[in-house]
C-alpha cells in the first residue's frame, strides 16, 4: 500500500528489442520500478530516454534498457488478433524475439515458423557477416607439425636420458610392489 501512497508502482510496458521499417521485435512485456515521480518515467518512455532497470516479465530477469530499442507503457501499443501492433499512429509487423536474443547486441532478421494453422515471425541473430566471412576464406587453416622438441618450451621438451625418449613410459611403474604382488 506505501508504494501506492508514494507513487513508486511498478509500470507495466512492453519491450521491443528492435524496430525495423515496418518490424517490431518484441520481447514481450516487463515492467519500471520507478526511481523518480512516475509521471517523469512515463515522459521519458514515451520520449524514448528513460535509462535503468527492466524487470522481464517472464523469468524475473532484470535487464539494462539501453538493451532494447524502446520501452512502451502497455496502453501506448496495442496488440490485434492477427498479431499485428498499433503504435504511434502506424501498423506494425511483430516478430516474437526469445529469450536468447534479449541481449544480442547485434542485428536481428526473422524467420518464418507455422504452429498450428497461423504463421509467426521469429527473431533471430544475424550472422550473414561471420557466414561472409568464412566464405570470403579461400585456403582453410592450415596446421604445420615441428620435429619433435624443435619449438616446445625447454619444460615439455625431452632432455637426453629421459625414461620417455628410450621409450618406457614415465607414469608407468617397473613393479607391482605397490599392487601388493612383491613376489
Amino acid at each position: 500500500m506505501l508504494k501506492w501512497l508514494t507513487g513508486k508502482q511498478p509500470i507495466p510496458v512492453w519491450v521491443i528489442k528492435q524496430i525495423d521499417d515496418s518490424l517490431l521485435h518484441l520481447c514481450g512485456q516487463g515492467s519500471i520500478e520507478p526511481q523518480a515521480k512516475r509521471s517523469s518515467v512515463i515522459e521519458a518512455l514515451h520520449a524514448g530516454r528513460y535509462e535503468g532497470a527492466v524487470s522481464m516479465a517472464n523469468g524475473g530477469l532484470v535487464l539494462n534498457a539501453r538493451l532494447f530499442a524502446a520501452l512502451v507503457p502497455l496502453e501506448a501499443l496495442q496488440l490485434d488478433d492477427q498479431g499485428h501492433a498499433h503504435w504511434n499512429g502506424r501498423h506494425w509487423y511483430v516478430a516474437q524475439t526469445p529469450q536468447r536474443c534479449w541481449t544480442f547486441e547485434g542485428r536481428l532478421v526473422t524467420q518464418r515458423q507455422v504452429l498450428g494453422n497461423q504463421e509467426q515471425l521469429i527473431s533471430v541473430e544475424d550472422v550473414s557477416d561471420i557466414r561472409r566471412q568464412v566464405q570470403s576464406s579461400t585456403t582453410p587453416g592450415r596446421v604445420s607439425f615441428d620435429p619433435r622438441g624443435v619449438n616446445e618450451p625447454p619444460s615439455l621438451a625431452r632432455h637426453d636420458g629421459d625414461s620417455a625418449a628410450e621409450g618406457k613410459n614415465p607414469f608407468v611403474r617397473s613393479s607391482d610392489k605397490w599392487r601388493g604382488h612383491d613376489d
